[in-house]
């Protein structure tokens, strides 16, 4: 990345003197955040193009490469040299890349396809089955795993908006359209595919709605599920086996009005972090669950922190959130920025602990990026870069969205 800065180090202060302005019709290539003093890039060159959704894996194994999308279809950008290149071409939905190879998985149509994003060799995996999704590969490349709806049940969609809309940009009506999803109790099925051999396989049925399925990054015998829904009326967070066995629920609710979710993975694969908050929209938490031990960590936050996506580095020693607008669920009055969080352990040494208690911590925020001028029905969805300098976020600042990043050091 490095060599990024010195490629648009000219651009830098036009982009500061234009920031305070009408956003330009193209992006700038970077600028120094007035507010904050951190460098921030534009990675991708193409009209809304956007990274990958904050759980989904957008980064080649070798950490040279990050997966995105473009109206086109996917395309990879080099990280150090700052060059894009088309990687597949038509309508196809990004399910995540390998963890082992550098491959990108992906669906067209009813197939299930990978493509390497170097040699850009493409096989074909398996055919979907009826009204089924994928949304996971494990670690080791060999399942990957989705679900359907059985039967004739249908799906309440959320209504479409007037005119073009960005793929995760949230629906108007989502609030209606989960809780009809909720109360409809469809019959479902979660299934794994073999990347060998395509063997479809039904590993467990619900009437709950099953989805945001996340297989660990490093144990490919872990599956992360949740049963989707309006947060407080759902025990959100599982895990279970690909055999269909071990089903064990990550966080069990202790006071009325209590909510959870936007779960993920730490990059070791022991721990499941994800928002809670206790009760809803009033004290804010991120909370860990170690899945080898059990062992329970709460960083607290402040309102106006709280973040719709949390993300971590690959150390596990700092975090990252995308912040909210006042129409969010924290009501931040001043939370429109995208963070970095350093987390700080309270240790109470002589006191009476025991293994069930959760362990406390706060986060330190600093702020990376003012984002005022984002819309947020467009989620930014933070990630860190592999060598984690950078947290890449997507954003509609300046009308169309792009694809950035931000310096986690400050500028010099």
């Amino acid at each position: 990345m490095c060599s990024i800065i010195g490629r648009v180090a000219l651009a830098a202060l036009a982009a500061i003197l234009a920031y305070g302005a009408e956003p330009p019709k193209s992006p700038p290539e970077s600028w120094i955040d007035p507010d904050t003093g951190h460098r921030v890039v534009r990675l991708t060159s193409e009209p809304n193009s956007a990274s990958l959704y904050f759980n989904q894996n957008g980064y080649t194994a070798d950490g040279r490469k990050m997966v995105y999308t473009t109206p086109e279809g996917i395309s990879a950008l080099d990280l150090e040299t700052h060059t894009a290149k088309s990687v597949v071409k038509g309508r196809v939905q990004v399910i995540v890349t390998g963890h082992k190879t550098p491959n990108v998985y992906y669906r067209m149509g009813d197939q299930i396809l990978s493509t390497n994003v170097d040699t850009l060799e493409t096989r074909t995996i398996a055919k979907l089955p009826p009204r089924g999704s994928v949304a996971t590969v494990n670690a080791d490349e060999t399942l990957l795993a989705g679900t359907y709806i059985e039967g004739d049940g249908q799906a309440p969609a959320a209504a479409p908006p007037a005119g073009q809309i960005h793929p995760l940009e949230q629906a108007l009506n989502k609030g209606q359209m989960m809780e009809q999803r909720l109360a409809a109790h469809l019959p479902m099925a979660m299934f794994t595919i073999s990347t060998a051999t395509g063997e479809v396989k039904v590993i467990h049925r619900a009437t709950d709605w099953l989805n945001h399925l996340e297989f660990s990054p490093t144990d490919p015998n872990l599956l992360m599920f949740c049963h989707e829904g309006p947060w407080h009326k759902v025990d959100r967070i599982w895990t279970i086996h690909p055999d269909g066995t071990h089903i064990v629920k990550v966080h069990t609710r202790t006071m009325a009005g209590e909510i959870f979710g936007h779960e993920f993975w730490s990059h070791d694969g022991k721990t499941i972090w994800y928002d809670l908050q206790t009760p809803r929209g009033e004290d804010f938490w991120l909370a860990g669950y170690n899945v080898e031990t059990g062992e329970r960590t709460r960083y607290h936050l402040q309102r106006d922190e709280w973040s719709i996506h949390f993300n971590v580095t690959t150390d596990g020693k700092l975090f990252c959130g995308d912040g909210g607008d006042p129409g969010q669920v924290a009501r931040a009055k001043n939370g429109q920025w995208v963070y970095l969080f350093r987390p700080e352990t309270i240790k109470f040494e002589g006191e009476l602990n025991d293994k069930e208690f959760a362990q406390p911590g706060v986060l330190r925020a600093e702020k990376l990026v003012g984002m005022a001028k984002h819309n947020y029905r467009l989620e930014p969805n933070v990630s860190f870069t592999p060598d984690q300098k950078w947290v890449v976020f997507r954003s509609n600042m300046f009308g169309d969205t792009y694809t950035f990043a931000v310096e986690v050091a400050k500028a010099e």
